[in-house]
């Protein structure tokens, strides 16, 4: 995605004549609730003003890379936003959740109508919604067909409109007035055993839902953060069969992707879709080799018909012949007539990405060793050419090679990329490795234990340590680690898969125990601990 620019004024796109502003709500959130027309209307934007301490990074990203950030908190937003207007420029002011509730798009509205400056509103998912939804509370069942929302940021409610013992209540901004809320309900004829249920930062990892009753609302969620929500009805009761969210196994866990830029984004998906937070932190540098002939030999061999088969051992060798396919104007079809093999499923997805479909890919062990075991003997008679063409890093092993030419093939070895061990990361990055701050931490091979380690330091003790194989899992007990996890199959989807039912156990024993529920990272000493 996109980048926003994030620095002062760039010179930004002006429309014809007068500007426009769009009143855009980005949801409660959780990035993924941004609706389709506000995403359009990002991405059109020569101006956005938005608080940026509530905007999380993935909203700007929709924004052209010289689109115009400005902070409301460095000046009146209506102001800022009419000013870019009235200069020729579309402007995007972005509410969190939904404009019209809970928001200041009535005054804001009114005084760019006031200064002549046209508007429009892009409705958002409302917290009023969503952050029941994700906390597994419908606002209305067979028993219960009312719903009342009311605003409690200023104070000063009349709680006996909102007694009635068969509505559900969504109260909003009472943060800081939770005892005033319960109190007032009591008072105004509502049992005090009523259930209600208070979610703070709704829809986001960080979630948190508490259920009370009226009487123990304001000591059972103390030291709760803000925004939250409070529900109030029976519906509330729902919760213990429908929650979705905070019962994913691996919800809200800090997880620590020591890869490349490139390969770390399937993973990370597959953890978000569990429910972990993933961190990438390259380990290490892929960079073109230092003597570029080799390459530009092989390929003219691929497309003269020199090679017979040519196997690809990584996502980075298909991304090097790719690369240079392109700088002669080649595409997939220069592999009409080649056999081709692939390491595994990730890199067999490179290929398929590519439009080549690999002939052979192990069915076992997912490594040079694995498609060793599985490689065809050269036969004279079956095969007119004996040349195995191996686009690979500069480290790689030779046991793939040795295989091969016990099998009678030939083969060409050319350095494809070479790697390097990257830059250290952030200092905040190496302290939470090192402090406990992450829950987990994934090891894709051998290579990213030791790196990981020279570029940052050994993860602390309380966090969980998931390797790919035993190769792995051996380079990390070598370095001191504890290894807790280990994928079933080398693969870092079933990685990721082993993670998730780690969590999952780890999960239901506390459950079962009755202990609270904590994540690895909250067991370190000093950690704040969450009801």
């Amino acid at each position: 995605m996109k980048a926003a620019k994030t620095g002062g004024p760039a010179a930004p796109r002006r429309t014809a004549g007068p500007g426009t502003v769009a009143i855009v709500g980005m949801g409660p959130g959780d990035p993924g609730l941004l609706t389709l027309r506000a995403a359009a209307e990002l991405e059109r934007a020569d101006t956005v003003v938005v608080s940026r301490a509530h905007c999380p990074a993935e909203i700007l990203a929709h924004c052209r890379p010289d689109a115009e950030i400005l902070d409301t908190a460095d000046g009146e937003p209506v102001k800022l936003a009419a000013r870019a207007a009235k200069a020729g420029r579309r402007v995007v002011r972005l509410f969190r959740g939904d404009p019209g509730l809970a928001c200041n798009w009535a005054a804001e509205g009114g005084a760019l109508a006031k200064a002549g400056v046209p508007f429009e509103v892009v409705p958002g998912v409302s917290s009023v919604t969503a952050v029941p939804g994700y906390a597994g509370i419908p606002l209305t069942d067979a028993a219960n067909r009312e719903v009342r929302v009311v605003d409690a940021s200023e104070g000063g409610v009349d709680w006996e409109r909102f007694a009635a013992p068969d509505t559900t209540l969504v109260v909003l901004g009472a943060e800081n007035t939770v005892a005033e809320v319960a109190k007032g309900l009591v008072a105004a004829g509502r049992p005090d055993s009523t259930p209600v249920a208070m979610t703070s930062l709704g829809t986001t990892t960080e979630q948190e839902t508490v259920v009370s009753t009226l009487s123990r609302l304001a000591a059972d969620t103390k030291g709760m953060e803000a925004p939250a929500l409070i529900i109030v009805g029976d519906v509330v009761n729902h919760r213990d069969r429908l929650s979705w969210f905070e019962t994913k196994p691996l919800f809200g866990w800090r997880v620590l992707v020591p890869r490349t830029k490139e390969q770390a984004a399937s993973l990370s998906d597959q953890l978000r879709g569990y429910g972990a937070v993933p961190d990438e932190v390259p380990t290490i540098s892929v960079e073109p080799p230092r003597t570029p002939q080799q390459m530009e030999r092989a390929v003219k061999g691929l497309v003269t018909g020199r090679y017979e088969w040519v196997v690809f051992t990584s996502t980075n060798a298909v991304k090097a012949i790719r690369e240079k396919f392109t700088d002669y104007g080649l595409d997939a079809r220069a592999f009409a007539g080649l056999k081709v093999a692939a390491v595994g499923e990730q890199t067999a997805a490179a290929l398929v990405e590519f439009g080549v479909h690999p002939d052979l890919t192990p069915s076992g062990e997912q490594s040079g060793e694995g498609l060793a075991q599985e490689w065809p003997p050269y036969d004279e008679d079956l095969d007119p050419i004996n040349r195995v063409l191996l686009p690979r890093a500069d480290i790689a092993t030779d046991v793939l090679i040795a295989r091969l030419t016990e099998l009678g093939w030939e083969c060409e070895d050319v350095t494809a990329y070479r790697t390097v061990r990257a830059a250290p990361p952030p200092a905040p990055i190496r302290e939470a490795i090192k402090g406990g701050g992450f829950d987990a931490v994934l090891f894709t091979s051998s290579s990213t234990v030791k790196n990981l380690i020279g570029i940052a330091g050994k993860p602390h003790n309380v966090t969980v340590i998931a390797v790919i194989g035993p190769q792995t899992a051996k380079t990390a007990e070598e370095y001191g680690l504890r290894v807790d996890v280990m994928a079933e199959t080398p693969s870092v989807s079933a990685l990721a898969e082993a993670l998730a039912e780690y969590g999952a156990r780890r999960r239901a024993a506390q459950i079962e125990a009755g202990d609270p529920l904590r994540k690895p990272s909250q067991m370190r000493r000093g950690a704040r601990r969450r009801k």
